[in-house]
């Protein structure tokens, strides 16, 4: 079995294995590329994101700068919008839905090492040879979900259709639909309801 397959198999692998390396160190450019663009490059930058990730919804913009570790394991769906410094550490899948907002600083990770110092030198892996193994957890956002600034969203997390978190948030358990979480551990505050409509708020229109 690859390295990549046992990833996906939810396997320990080895993150030195010279096919996942090339495929990081593609990504890193095709990353550093995108970032060395203006805005106004709107196809290269369009180029560069259909060859770095998986896949790229109709309407996703992605502000910049990014980074991916492989890119070609996130999936993006469509109109959505990503802001500053936008960090995914996809190992494992990152699938992200339709409609989704992320404010600056968001980061994204997937791989999970030992806890234990003695096996986080290494590990005696199913050929016999002792070699630094790790895994991974895919992360699963989706539609039309809000991701604050500074959020950072933990291996094997999933979170609901129409969610909210907060800013500043470390989520490390799954979010609930229609959820506003916030804090560190991120938790569930309370569901999002009709009340919280901008309409309830008349002040923020303009008068003509």
């Amino acid at each position: 079995m690859k390295e990549e397959e046992k990833i996906f198999s939810g396997q320990l692998f080895d993150p030195a294995d010279p096919e996942l390396v090339c495929m990081k160190r593609k990504a890193h450019a095709l990353s550093r590329d995108y970032n060395a663009l203006r805005e106004e490059a709107a196809e290269e930058r369009s180029q560069i994101l259909r060859e770095l990730l998986g896949m790229l919804g109709e309407d996703s913009f992605l502000q910049g700068p990014i980074t991916f570790h492989y890119g070609s394991h996130t999936r993006i769906g469509k109109n959505c919008f990503i802001n500053f410094n936008f960090t995914v550490q996809d190992d494992a899948e990152v699938i992200i839905g339709d409609f989704c907002d992320f404010g600056p600083n968001v980061t994204i990770v997937t791989p999970c090492h030992p806890m234990l110092a003695e096996e986080r030198k290494g590990l005696i892996g199913s050929d016999g040879t002792s070699r630094r193994l790790c895994y991974a957890k895919s992360v699963r956002i989706g539609n039309a979900c809000w991701i604050g600034a500074n959020v950072v969203i933990c291996p094997g997390v999933a979170i609901g259709d129409g969610s909210v978190i907060g800013a500043g948030s470390v989520v490390t358990r799954d979010v609930p639909p229609g959820s506003f979480a916030a804090g560190n551990p991120a938790r569930v505050i309370r569901p999002i309801r009709e009340e919280d409509s901008v309409y309830q708020h008349p002040e923020l229109f303009k008068k003509n």
